[in-house]
């Protein structure tokens, strides 16, 4: 998996249809209209997101590893 920084993972969320509803210190939290869910991403500048939460966050947006 090609690891990305938080601010990229942002824009691929919000070319998925989801919309930031929030920032609370260096996290954006996203939501989609309708669905319950919400995608907190954490961005410290350019740095990379650990492997571990860039798959979480991943599965829960439906995105897939050939998008990023």
């Amino acid at each position: 998996m090609k690891p990305v920084s938080g601010k990229k993972f942002c824009k691929i969320l919000e070319s998925h249809g989801w919309e930031l509803k929030r920032i609370t210190g260096s996290h954006h939290i996203y939501g989609r209209p309708g669905d319950p869910a919400r995608i907190t991403v954490p961005v410290h500048g350019n740095t990379l997101l650990k492997t571990g939460l860039q798959s979480h966050l991943m599965k829960i947006a439906d995105i897939d590893e050939s998008e990023l």
